[in-house]
């Protein structure tokens, strides 16, 4: 049994917002927006591209395009060497011999590209439904404004991207485990339990604190490493793997494969930056020897 103790349902999912008194500006707004006697919106509207709009809305003309040029470039030249009173047979030294020859591997490019086009396109991507159990699991011996800091996290993950689980680990505990989880078959369907020692004997996790670098599992379900988070629910699709300082890690669980941006990836980033600050100056201040219990 893991040293350490973690109570289910410590505080609301959602913790209580403080509303702060709003302030002005000194700078002066530049842009003006009003409504119309009948409610029409009069202010700057978003640019669009009309011919990004055009391709994405006729996939498929576009991408049998280069097939249709190509075959009507490829009788063009037929057609063309057939009323010049060409001979039929290509010349080396005759200069439309030579453009025809280059014409036509022109064509024939265009339609190989068409068909190419054709036969290989990419993959949808959809947000998948997590297959596994909510649940809130939270280290009981953790001060009041750790544990806040933490469902802060969580709240802004979930609202802000992809992120459907969370799991916090420091110094071998599991301080944090929320949102979605594998379904236990011994428990009666509870949440799977995160067995942290096993957790940090693996290579995901020596890997992620070796580096001290953020790894990002786009496709979770091509790395070999995904044994090695069986609490994590089966369909998972992305995995985030951010260091705490020196003796943590967080884990965080997207539902979408690639649902995490560049600018998702930098702002967890600077999350688990402040989270492995509050961390190595309260957790090492505490006693992290309690009984678990669920």
């Amino acid at each position: 049994m893991e040293v350490g103790t973690l109570i289910c349902n410590v505080l609301p999912l959602t913790p209580k917002r403080r509303r702060f008194p709003s302030c002005q500006s000194s700078f002066p707004r530049s842009v003006k927006a009003s409504l119309g006697s009948q409610g029409d919106y009069r202010g700057p509207k978003p640019k669009r591209v009309w011919v990004a709009d055009w391709v994405s809305k006729n996939d498929n003309v576009v991408r049998s395009l280069p097939i249709y040029v190509g075959g009507i470039s490829l009788l063009a030249v037929l057609f063309n060497r057939t009323v010049s009173g060409i001979a039929p047979v290509a010349d080396a030294s005759s200069s439309q011999s030579r453009a025809d020859l280059l014409t036509l591997g022109l064509a024939v490019t265009c339609i190989l590209n068409g068909l190419v086009w054709i036969s290989i396109r990419p993959k949808s991507i959809s947000v998948v439904n997590p297959e596994g159990v909510e649940c809130q699991r939270i280290y009981s011996d953790l001060p009041h404004s750790v544990i806040s800091e933490l469902l802060w996290a969580w709240e802004s993950l979930s609202h802000a991207t992809c992120c459907r689980s969370l799991v916090v680990i420091y110094d071998g505990i599991c301080l944090l485990q929320i949102g979605f989880a594998a379904a236990s078959s011994s428990d009666g369907g509870e949440a799977m339990v995160v067995n942290a020692n096993k957790l940090v004997e693996g290579s995901l996790y020596n890997g992620g604190l070796k580096s001290g670098s953020q790894s990002y599992l786009a496709n979770l379900s091509l790395y070999p490493g995904k044994s090695e988070l069986p609490f994590l629910p089966s369909n998972t699709q992305a995995v985030i793997l951010q260091p705490l300082g020196d003796k943590g890690i967080a884990i965080v669980g997207g539902d979408i494969i690639r649902g995490f941006t560049t600018s998702d990836q930098a702002w967890i980033t600077l999350i688990g930056e402040k989270l492995g600050a509050t961390l190595t100056k309260v957790v090492n201040r505490i006693p992290l020897a309690v009984e678990e219990r669920s």
